[in-house]
């Protein structure tokens, strides 16, 4: 079989030579929209522990409008530098599918399964890996679908047979294609920094927590017993993240301190401190009582930092995995050391990080926060609409091979 529809199904286990994929190539790098286009191209061959899955939905997240923008980094060339031949980037780092033809070495899923995909991908004959450490630290790891091809936006795609979990049956394959990411670098965040991991009425301050990552931040907070305390930037948000676990909300437009920090030996700095101590009183408003975040989730970076820093509690920490408001960061170090807070920066998850989270899913504490469902033609547009900052509350997904809405679900 040579390629087949959208839809489609060949016999369970069957590969055709071609299929439907969205690439970014180098000559049109740019807007999301115009960047990302539907091409035809061959099925990847897969390695002894790799697995093919034909791909029911995809999330939609970030990394790929980088990739589209060729900025910070042109993901393309940094490839062909290590190597690999194809000279453009077919991405994806959220899946829900079905597993269609495994490798000669694996042994966790068969064809057939229903499966999910998380997103850490790293070589197995890695020293750091076979060593029994934890991969997410080793330095060969890759975001799959980002630094890596064939991810979900592929109608078969390409990954490792350790990054499958089962799908959550009570869920359709859009549900289950959009949250994985986010799912599990949020509890990374929360869980994986002992001994600064949520415990029992912790409070944890959630920035951007009607976004994609937030709202699984809020959500993993109250499943493990903590209160999370919701920043928002706009008023429409405040009942969905009440809706999704928050004890309180706060809208930082309240606040006009953001940004760099001015020097502590500057007149300016009386007001910003002045700024992040009302923030901090506000903290205390959320939560009915005089108590300080244990964890702050931290991804604007820039424009915010120097408050996490400011209103963490003694003791705890402020855990970033992006700096989606600049890298570039300040902060008034006496607070950070007298205080003796820990400033900690978290990246994907490991196997067992991914598992604990999906099980919050199965088990029903979890919300995929499903906002939008587009089409497969759609992918471009919704990048577009996550580049400029107009994309729903919570997560997008996009359909492949699932053709109508709502497929998926068991009783």
């Amino acid at each position: 079989m040579e390629i087949c529809a959208l839809g489609e199904r060949p016999p369970l286990g069957e590969v055709p030579e071609k299929m439907h994929a969205f690439l970014v190539r180098q000559d049109r790098f740019g807007e999301p929209e115009s960047a990302w286009q539907r091409e035809i191209i061959d099925v990847p061959e897969i390695k002894p522990d790799e697995v093919l899955v034909y791909t029911m939905a995809t999330g939609i997240n970030y990394n790929n409008v980088w990739a589209a923008l060729g900025y910070p980094v042109d993901v393309i060339a940094v490839r062909q530098k290590q190597g690999e031949p194809e000279d453009f980037h077919a991405g994806g780092s959220d899946c829900s599918g079905i597993v269609w033809k495994v490798g000669s070495e694996v042994t966790n899923v068969k064809p057939g399964d229903e499966v999910v995909v998380h997103s850490g991908w790293w070589p197995a004959d890695d020293p750091w890996v076979l060593a029994g450490r934890d991969p997410m630290l080793a330095e060969s790891t890759r975001i799959w679908g980002y630094q890596t091809n064939y991810g979900s936006y592929c109608q078969f795609a390409k990954a490792q047979a350790h990054q499958l979990q089962p799908k959550p049956k009570h869920l359709s394959w859009e549900e289950a294609g959009c949250y994985l990411l986010c799912a599990s670098t949020a509890y990374r965040m929360l869980m994986g920094w002992h001994p600064n991991v949520i415990e029992k009425d912790d409070v944890v301050l959630v920035w951007g927590a009607a976004g994609g990552l937030g709202s699984m931040a809020l959500q993993i907070t109250a499943a493990e017993g903590g209160r999370a305390v919701a920043v928002i930037s706009d008023e429409d948000k405040r009942q969905f993240c009440l809706d999704h676990g928050a004890v309180g909300v706060i809208d930082r437009n309240d606040f006009d301190h953001w940004g760099l920090m001015p020097n502590t030996e500057s007149k300016e700095y009386g007001a910003w401190a002045k700024g992040a101590r009302a923030f901090g009183k506000a903290i205390w408003e959320a939560c009915g009582e005089r108590v300080s975040p244990r964890i702050v989730f931290e991804h604007p970076g820039e424009v915010t930092l120097p408050t996490s820093g400011f209103v963490a509690a003694t003791g705890g920490m402020i855990v970033i995995c992006a700096g989606t408001t600049g890298y570039n960061i300040t902060m008034d170090l006496r607070y950070h050391w007298m205080r003796q807070k820990r400033l900690q920066g978290s990246h994907l998850s490991n196997d067992e990080q991914a598992a604990a989270v999906n099980q919050l899913v199965i088990d029903g504490k979890i919300d995929p926060c499903l906002s939008d469902t587009y089409t497969f033609d759609e992918i471009g547009k919704a990048h577009q609409l996550m580049r400029e900052n107009k994309h729903p509350y919570g997560n997008m997904a996009c359909l492949v091979n699932a053709t109508e809405l709502g497929q998926g679900k068991s009783a």
